[in-house]
């Protein structure tokens, strides 16, 4: 309720300022003329000893508030017409002397006023002609000095905010739009007296309370001696845009999610294996430690070490249905320092199988002391797995020659770390080379074409990039990268 009062006492006092000006302005011309005979007939019909026609000057200046151009240049004329005039009444053209003097005097500060007022009725009509083109724009523009006090509030900021202009006027920015800073406000008034500028994402609050995010851009002026001045802020309504982006997120996680539990379904042989493996074994364990157990003397060693087998054997296999279960369950993006290593090595443990029969010989290059990445686990191993299976794919399409699959890691130049899925199949097709990545575009019959643009989307997400390349000794490159966390190297 405060604060409502608050904005209505604003709008009552400027709404009166703005009232008094505009019943003000029809009385200008009128006080002028009157201004004018008075000066007129003081310097006509009284005797003075001093320059009574300098008072033009003062109907000159007020006539900048009501005329333009060409109506200050026709009032200082009238001015000067009105001063010879009263000169020529009062003297006879032999008597002029000391009045001859004053008429110069007066003649001259006349003229020098009203090219002093054309030219700042010249700067102030281009002024307002710029001010008009601010209007133009969709973007929130207003000016501030280093108070906060607004000075300039253009159309798009009404728009925005709420706020009328003469609302605006004199009046606090941050008090206006009640800004929600994503830092501390003097970090960001540092950085704008450091650098002159300041850019970033803003979460301001309009008239009506509801709330609207902005890319703001601040921009510092200086003056003559270099001292901060002035403030021009300029604002971008992003709201729809991040409502977008968000919606865009959320359809690219559906669908990796989708492309996963799709991946999974390829990989069911293999994960049957790696689940079976485990089990078979607890089981050859449990009969083994039932015969120890059975005979005269049970050897107690022996149904230890199977015991320990089996609960070895046990883990292992519920690690297999962990990976699984994260694999297929749905989850937003969650980017948090973890290690690459890991991540590569799970995915490698999934398609294991898949190496096996298709006679793939596996080899590993990972650089010492790999940092940690900052990204999403469960998205990352679906970018590795999709691209091994690629690899796996393509070279069974050699009925010769080696099969070798090798995955390097090491880190990048660019604060970032660099995987590659290197295979020896027939390598990529010149005239597909620009559309790898494109949805809906595959090169395998049953394919739907869109495992390496989700693998392009991931990536990107996570702010590396994706690419490929032939290799010299024939076969193909995929390779991406990742930022790498600020915590310590693995």
């Amino acid at each position: 309720m405060k604060q409502q009062s608050t904005s209505t006492d604003i709008l009552v006092a400027d709404r009166a300022a703005v009232s008094w000006s505009n019943a003000l302005m029809p009385v200008l011309p009128v006080l002028a003329v009157v201004f004018s005979a008075a000066i007129f007939f003081v310097d006509t019909y009284v005797s003075f000893d001093i320059a009574i026609a300098v008072l033009y000057v003062a109907v000159v200046l007020l006539s900048t508030s009501f005329c333009n151009r060409r109506g200050v240049l026709a009032v200082a004329a009238a001015c000067v017409g009105l001063t010879i005039l009263s000169f020529v009444i009062q003297h006879p053209l032999d008597e002029t002397g000391e009045s001859a003097g004053r008429l110069c005097v007066s003649l001259l500060a006349i003229g020098i006023t009203t090219f002093l007022a054309d030219r700042i009725q010249s700067t102030t009509e281009a002024l307002a002609s710029q001010a008009r083109l601010l209007d133009l724009t969709h973007d929130a523009i207003f000016v501030c000095d280093m108070n906060d006090t607004v000075s300039y509030w253009n159309r798009g900021a009404e728009r925005l905010y709420g706020w009328p202009r003469h609302a605006a006027i004199g009046k606090s920015a941050r008090s206006l739009t009640q800004t929600a800073f994503p830092e501390a406000f003097e970090e960001i008034n540092a950085q704008l007296l450091r650098k002159g500028y300041w850019e970033g994402e803003l979460v301001d609050t309009r008239r009506d309370g509801s709330k609207v995010t902005v890319h703001s851009r601040w921009s510092l002026l200086r003056d003559a001696r270099g001292e901060p001045s002035t403030i021009l802020e300029t604002n971008t309504d992003i709201e729809a845009t991040k409502q977008a982006e968000e919606t865009l997120a959320q359809a690219q996680a559906e669908l990796a999610h989708v492309s996963r539990l799709s991946t999974l379904g390829e990989l069911t042989a293999s994960i049957a294996h790696e689940v079976n493996q485990p089990l078979a074994a607890i089981v050859t364990s449990g009969e083994a430690c039932l015969r120890w157990l059975a005979r005269d003397e049970p050897q107690l060693d022996g149904v230890k070490r199977g015991v320990e087998r089996m609960i070895g054997d046990g883990r292992r296999a519920s690690e297999v249905v962990k990976r699984l279960r994260a694999l297929s369950k749905k989850s937003d993006l969650r980017r948090l320092p973890i290690n690459i290593t890991e991540i590569v090595d799970d995915a490698l443990l999934l398609v294991q199988r898949e190496i096996g029969i298709h006679r793939v010989q596996l080899k590993r290059d990972y650089a010492a002391d790999l940092p940690l990445v900052l990204g999403d686990r469960v998205q990352l191993q679906q970018v590795v797995i999709n691209l091994v299976l690629n690899a796996i794919q393509a070279m069974t399409s050699v009925p010769d020659g080696p099969r070798e699959l090798r995955i390097e890691m090491r880190p990048s130049n660019d604060d970032k770390v660099l995987i590659a899925v290197r295979d020896s199949g027939p390598g990529i097709d010149p005239q597909n080379e620009g559309q790898l990545f494109n949805a809906f575009f595959t090169t395998k019959k049953e394919g739907m074409g869109m495992g390496l643009s989700i693998c392009r989307s991931i990536i990107e997400s996570h702010g590396g990039r994706v690419w490929a390349s032939r290799n010299d000794t024939g076969g193909a490159t995929f390779q991406f990268t990742v930022p790498r966390s600020e915590e310590e190297a693995i």
